[in-house]
């Protein structure tokens, strides 16, 4: 049996973030799982303060960092992860479907330095794929419908399911970025939750739903099945479906949408800076709606 990892997470307020340091307790070894670079939209202005934070964990508990996993090209903060691989030397790997992510995205911003083909991310990870973690296994499952690249990554009694769902009394996530899919992020959901009940899922966000004071970002299997205000038990594909289009119909884009999706299919890197030495992030402007879509 594989056994359990050690887990630490970070949890970024102005993002809702959660990030997670997990290590093998046998081998010391460790992976740095959705890392935040801190960035205020509002002066351009980037640091690596939160990403700091868990390489500081990461020395203090004599770990070696040897992957940054992604679990998605996330909407809502940009990834930290190429400074975490600039001191640690580690892989930084996401679901081979960010190919597809990319494609839309090159020609959302009308850009030709992102390849299409996943090359800035050292390892593309296939459903049923298994990296090695020291003695522990990470199984890939493959979880779209959030967006087409979405990954989960199962460790032991431990999934990390990105943004696939949140707390039990805050539902799921949207599934209304290009590529996504309310009937796909369903039956992602019912593929999660036919884990055992015992299994503990580790969520990318929380916002902390009305009448909770407290963020958590913890659950597992069984009290999804019971308690998720939105998939429950007995919730059919075709409710989930028509509660989920209707709700997402109604959201605004995240705050941090048009620089975090450039960054971060880049895998984290920003564009190549001009001539003043300065990196420039595009804002795509139309009619009528947001331009990514949402």
């Amino acid at each position: 049996m594989n056994p359990s990892p050690q887990i630490q997470a970070f949890f970024d307020e102005p993002t809702n973030t959660v990030s997670y340091l997990v290590s093998d307790p046998a081998t010391k070894q460790a992976a740095v799982i959705d890392p935040v670079l801190d960035y205020d939209h509002r002066s351009g202005k980037a640091s690596t303060a939160s990403a700091d934070t868990m390489l500081r964990a990461a020395a203090d508990g004599g770990l070696q960092v040897v992957w940054v996993l992604e679990t998605h090209a996330h909407a809502d903060h940009l990834s930290a992860a190429p400074h975490i691989k600039q001191h640690t030397g580690a892989q930084v790997a996401i679901g081979e479907h960010i190919r597809d992510v990319q494609s839309i995205f090159r020609s959302v911003f009308n850009i030709d330095d992102v390849s299409g083909d996943g090359r800035e991310f050292d390892r593309l990870l296939a459903d049923g794929e298994t990296i090695q973690l020291g003695s522990l296994t990470v199984e890939v499952m493959h979880t779209p419908g959030h967006t087409p690249a979405c990954v989960s990554y199962r460790i032991g009694d431990a999934v990390f399911i990105g943004d696939t769902l949140f707390m039990p009394d805050y539902g799921t996530a949207r599934a209304d970025f290009p590529g996504g899919s309310a009937q796909t992020l369903y039956r992602s959901i019912r593929r999660l939750l036919s884990l055992p009940d015992e299994t503990r899922l580790f969520l990318c966000h929380d916002y902390k739903a009305p009448g909770r004071d407290t963020y958590a970002w913890e659950s597992t299997v069984g009290d999804m099945r019971a308690r998720n205000v939105h998939v429950h038990d007995g919730v059919s594909e075709a409710e989930f479906v028509a509660m989920r289009e209707r709700r997402d119909a109604t959201l605004a884009a995240p705050v941090l949408l048009l620089p975090a999706i450039q960054v971060n299919i880049r895998a984290g890197h920003l564009p190549k800076a001009e001539s003043n030495g300065v990196s420039y992030l595009k804002i795509p402007v139309s009619r009528g709606q947001t331009p990514c879509g949402v």
